[in-house]
């Protein structure tokens, strides 16, 4: 049996090469953190890396979310310490804050070097 090359079959080549970046994908993605990953704890993660801290209603209001969408995904990311919540009073008005923690920050880093390495993978020819 003749072994498929470049030469003699054009799209074999093609094969191959989708083959070593879908193996690369897979590895790389593999690795990302999966607490980070979820779209509205990535969004989260992200407002607060922008900015020093923000309000659960400023949250709510900068992702288009739920208030259960932000108090559960906003708990899982306290329960890996990537965020910290502050909860005081302004005025008689109670106010719910987070802020991003240099674990968070350094998380986030990972997170987007994997994704940048992915992105690498899949463009090499």
């Amino acid at each position: 049996m003749k072994k498929a090359t470049a030469n003699n079959n054009p799209g074999e080549a093609e094969r191959i090469r989708d083959v070593s970046a879908a193996d690369a994908a897979e590895r790389i993605s593999s690795e990302l953190d999966k607490v980070i990953h979820e779209r509205m704890r990535l969004g989260i993660v992200s407002a607060l890396a922008a900015n020093e801290r923000l309000s659960f209603n400023d949250l709510k209001r900068v992702l288009n979310a739920s208030d259960g969408n932000i108090s559960a995904h906003a708990r899982k990311l306290e329960d890996a310490g990537y965020i910290v919540c502050e909860k005081s009073f302004s005025g008689r008005t109670p106010l719910t804050e987070y802020r991003i923690t240099d674990s968070g920050r350094d998380a986030l880093q990972r997170y987007l070097d994997h994704m940048e390495a992915l992105i690498n993978a899949i463009k090499q020819p």
